[in-house]
């Protein structure tokens, strides 16, 4: 058994992992509560220009544009993998690093990496990935300027011809509890037209014809001007996303940690009363023993 002395010390030590943990809870709190709101002031308007690319696309009269046409053959595929700078975070950078690996493995092209974050870039460089480009993370709330750099790279190396499909490996920030590891394709786009369906019938202009509409400008220029822009939306929501995901993550591993400490630290001083008592009880024992000892020597 440890010596008293050693005992104090461990409880000690404990005690000042639990207040570093609960500091940094505390600091994961208030920066959850910014992200989450920036998340949700931001996925309406992801939601609708997502809705406003499809129309676009599905309305635009036979007009085409490279980020639409998805390629004869893939023999490159990029990934852009969002993680965080630090640990701490539970386990939150080894899961979306998992599924981010798993979907390249599944590739039979090679996967040419955009990483965002030093965890994700250290655990799928150890792995043999070939990192293109590397990208810090945010550590406040970014800016959707700040995030253009990131989603410009991919951009370049889908026009260019570099990779021929480009997907972003994301955590989908759902609650504090929840958050969901998500591969998700971004290039080429795919718009879809959707059909709203009242009693069977699609619902058309008063006339009977389909709804159409008008471009101005033209519908080449339109969509050059409002696609890259769309795929930066994304990009900036997956990094949104996945900041809530990782202040959520960090703030529930950091108050398992308290707790946890909390407990260490009563079970040590559970045990260290025990030993101090059992220390107390056997001195006076012996104290007993030599007083009886001169008393019968009297």
């Amino acid at each position: 058994m440890a010596s008293a002395r050693e005992m104090r010390l461990r409880i000690r030590s404990v005690g000042n992992i639990a207040q570093v943990t609960r500091a940094l809870e505390a600091v994961s709190a208030s920066k959850v509560r910014r992200a989450q709101a920036a998340v949700q002031a931001s996925r309406d308007y992801a939601r609708r220009v997502v809705a406003v690319m499809q129309r676009l696309g599905g309305h635009s009269g036979g007009a085409t544009h490279p980020l639409l046409v998805p390629r004869e053959s893939v023999e490159n595929v990029g990934l852009a993998l969002v993680s965080s700078d630090r640990g701490l975070a539970g386990a939150y950078n080894m899961n979306i690093t998992r599924a981010a690996l798993a979907f390249a493995q599944q590739k039979t092209q090679p996967v040419r990496w955009v990483t965002v974050g030093q965890k994700g870039r250290d655990l799928v460089y150890v792995r043999g990935a070939n990192i293109a480009s590397d990208f810090r993370s945010f550590r406040g709330s970014p800016t959707f300027a700040e995030v253009t750099p990131i989603a410009r790279v991919l951009l370049d190396d889908f026009l260019g011809g570099t990779v021929d499909e480009v997907y972003v490996a994301y955590t989908d920030y759902v609650n504090t509890l929840r958050q969901i590891t998500r591969v998700e394709r971004l290039l080429p786009l795919a718009p879809e037209l959707p059909v709203e369906k009242d009693g069977g019938a699609e619902k058309t202009a008063a006339g009977g014809a389909p709804v159409g509409y008008t471009f101005e400008p033209e519908p080449e220029e339109l969509l050059g001007a409002i696609l890259p822009r769309f795929t930066q939306v994304q990009v900036f929501q997956a990094v949104l996303e996945s900041l809530a995901s990782e202040h959520s993550a960090r703030m529930v591993a950091m108050r398992n940690a308290t707790d946890n400490a909390n407990e260490l630290s009563s079970a040590l001083r559970l045990a260290y009363n025990k030993a101090r008592q059992l220390a107390i009880t056997s001195d006076l024992l012996d104290i007993a023993g030599g007083a009886e000892a001169l008393r019968q020597a009297a």
